[in-house]
């Protein structure tokens, strides 16, 4: 029966987001047709309303949203029982299909993906073209289509046989993409084959019996299949493309079936394997089509649409959707914890372009992203208590360009062997006396304390690059180490793009570089320590990156890798931080591809740069933050975080999407700035493409 939960009401404040911008966003989409809209945080309702003619117990047509919700859901019971797997050949279940030579290729996959071929039951160009030859007119309207594709929306005889028998496969199943409402078909049929000798026969008692009855949902609140239970070679069909009705708050428990991985109320429900594999990208083409059009056309996971390559640019990359024609939406997001349902009418403004996700991103969204007042990842410090930065009068500035002329940005710093600090500009002309050609990357040494020193620039033609953007190698990370000088380039393709490793032996006038590049990473920067690595934690040099290839992508994380000094040069030397095992240790991986987040921020993981703080015994890790139309050089804010390891636990210092000055592409704090104590910093950053530098004090728990 069902569990006790309820939902319970806040405010948007208290749940992060704004009121006003969310009560904007719902004008825009009242005035597109809207019938329900519901936003939902930590199992609290925060924002609902319902058009005029609408109410939160009237139920809402599905659609096609029916895929993820009927479709999808009894697949993964299925799963869940043993009873069926993504790889199955449908062939199994259907033993019509056995001696095609196309069908017999289908799988599983294929049909909960729209990979199958399986031709879909909509009018095509293909019989446009055969209309105008033949001298007929041709309707849209998908019921007065002629042949198997209107008789399968006016189930005549029935749209399972049409599905199995008349529907031809088009292209080599799994080759290519093509929506299909007879693959989805042939999948309930392929799940209820599954189902038989079970409890469950069919899949309206398996969903009400297994999933709508233990979250919570009673008659009133769903109706399936359009009410009808179609018998075919002694199996009893439900149809799980479209045909449905639900509440905008039983969608939404749904949904948070889905965010618990399958987990309710400390029951079970679906294992959170099946779960995950359900969400996730399931690997099979994509809509080019669509996406060549402009459609943000996502990814296919098993009857859900899945953010995996962050075709919705505002959302992190595990955000899944169910959708139906006229936006029906549910959207789920797991690393914020997000719900959102939506009913209505097509929110694109030409719907004859058939971009059917553009007006699902553009008005229901982004705004709601844009809604979010945002929130540290992590608790706040308990070591350091709080931050009191210098006036904006008191910061220096150097390398000066502001919005009229260029200056030069990013800056990463390293203390060397000599004394000095060791940096590099981009995208300028350097010191004073500037330098006459604008470079990508060019090089600097800063000699003398932060309140009086000399800025250098240092000629060198093996370590100085030109191209403009994305198209010239620009630093992200410098550091010394047993008197040699290391530095990470990113744009290493000239696209903007992954990254590569220089090494100079004379303080950074000759540069000699790797033959290889870090595909995975567009932003890595070195964890610096003392003069020449000095009291640096153990034998290793440490690395942090996003987890992205572009420097110009905000994701969801950051990782940290290992590498002995003598194997820096060495691709093969380099491990990987996997996770943190139960002794609280962090587990090593040698292979990339099993390496896991060191640090989470779901959609403002981007540039950084760490710096130990010795005398607090502190690592300080400053992060840019993305907020919405904002040029961090002169406007923005960033975070600033501290653990005790490179691997954590970190917690929040300081957190400002507003801060009062532009705060630049990356930050820094220069560990030769540091005071003894720890308390006095620095902060070196690209405020306005200029060299500036601000002093900070930290206030340190006794």
């Amino acid at each position: 029966m069902a569990s006790g939960f309820e939902w319970q009401t806040a405010s948007p404040e208290e749940g992060g987001l704004i009121s006003d911008r969310l009560e904007s966003a719902w004008k825009e989409l009242e005035g597109r047709g809207t019938k329900t809209f519901l936003v939902a945080r930590g199992d609290r309702i925060l924002f609902e309303r319902y058009a005029d003619d609408f109410d939160a117990g009237k139920k809402h047509y599905t659609a096609s949203l029916a895929k993820a919700l009927v479709g999808s859901l009894s697949l993964m019971v299925a799963m869940d029982d043993g009873l069926i797997t993504p790889d199955d050949l449908a062939c199994e279940y259907v033993p019509q299909w056995k001696d095609d030579p196309l069908k017999a290729k289908i799988s599983i996959r294929h049909l909960a993906t729209h990979s199958s071929g399986v031709e879909d039951a909509e009018l095509s160009e293909e019989d446009c073209e055969r209309a105008r030859a033949e001298g007929r007119e041709i309707s849209g309207d998908h019921m007065e289509l002629p042949g198997w594709k209107g008789g399968f929306w006016r189930q005549e005889p029935d749209p399972f046989t049409l599905a199995r028998d008349e529907a031809p496969v088009i292209f080599e199943p799994g080759s290519a993409y093509d929506y299909s409402n007879p693959g989805m078909a042939m999948l309930a049929y392929t799940v209820t084959a599954a189902l038989q000798g079970s409890k469950w026969p069919d899949i309206r008692t398996l969903l009400q019996e297994r999933v709508f009855e233990p979250v919570g949902l009673t008659g009133d609140d769903w109706s399936i299949g359009y009410g009808t239970t179609f018998e075919i070679d002694e199996l009893p069909l439900v149809a799980n493309w479209g045909g449905g009705g639900f509440t905008a708050r039983a969608v939404a428990r749904i949904g948070r079936l889905m965010l618990n991985g399958g987990a309710w109320e400390g029951q079970q429900l679906i294992g959170p394997a099946v779960v995950r594999e359900a969400l996730a990208y399931a690997g099979t083409p994509v809509s080019e089509a669509q996406r060549v059009i402009g459609d943000r056309t996502p990814g296919s996971g098993l009857g859900w649409w899945s953010n995996f390559d962050r075709i919705w640019e505002k959302l992190p990359g595990d955000a899944f959707a169910g959708a139906g024609a006229g936006n029906q939406i549910l959207l789920g997001v797991p690393s914020r914890d997000l719900i959102i349902v939506r009913n209505g009418s097509a929110l694109d403004p030409d719907p004859e372009a058939k971009r059917f996700w553009n007006g699902v991103v553009d008005y229901l969204f982004d705004p709601v992203v844009d809604s979010f007042a945002l929130q540290p990842p992590y608790p706040a410090s308990r070591t350091i208590t709080g931050i009191t930065w210098d006036p904006p009068s008191q910061i220096l500035r150097l390398a000066r360009g502001e919005k009229r002329k260029d200056g030069s940005d990013n800056w990463p710093m390293t203390w060397a062997d000599d004394g000095n600090l060791y940096t590099a500009y981009g995208d300028g002309y350097g010191f004073e006396p500037q330098i006459e050609g604008k470079l990508s990357l060019g090089l600097g040494v800063i000699v003398g304390g932060p309140k009086d020193f000399i800025a250098m620039n240092i000629r060198s033609q093996t370590g100085e690059f030109e191209g403009p953007g994305p198209q010239g190698e620009k630093s992200s990370g410098l550091v010394m180490v047993g008197s040699v000088l290391y530095m990470w380039v990113r744009n290493a393709n000239r696209e903007g793009k992954c990254s590569r490793l220089g090494w100079s032996t004379d303080h950074s006038k000759n540069w000699t570089w790797c033959d290889w590049v870090f595909e995975e990473f567009g932003h890595p920067t070195f964890v610096n320590f003392g003069q020449n690595y000095a009291g640096a934690r153990d034998e290793y040099v440490y690395i942090v990156s996003h987890d992205n290839p572009s420097a110009y992508d905000a994701v969801d994380s950051f990782v940290l890798m290992r590498v002995l000094p003598e194997d820096l040069k060495s691709r093969e030397g380099y491990e990987f931080f996997q996770e943190m095992d139960g002794k609280g240790q962090p587990v090593w991986a040698q292979n990339i591809a099993d390496r896991g987040p060191v640090f989470t921020h779901p959609g403002q993981s981007r540039r950084s740069s760490i710096s130990y703080n010795a005398g607090l015994g502190r690592y300080l890790w400053w992060q840019q933050l993305t907020t919405k139309g904002a040029d961090t050089r002169f406007d923005g804010g960033f975070s600033l975080y501290e653990a005790p390891e490179p691997w954590g636990p970190w917690s929040t210092v300081f957190y400002s999407e507003q801060w009062d000055i532009g705060p630049g592409d990356l930050g820094c704090f220069p560990t030769k700035w540091m005071s003894e104590d720890g308390k006095t910093v620095h902060m070196v950053f690209s405020s306005e493409d200029n060299f500036t530098v601000r002093r900070a004090v930290l206030e340190v728990a006794e």
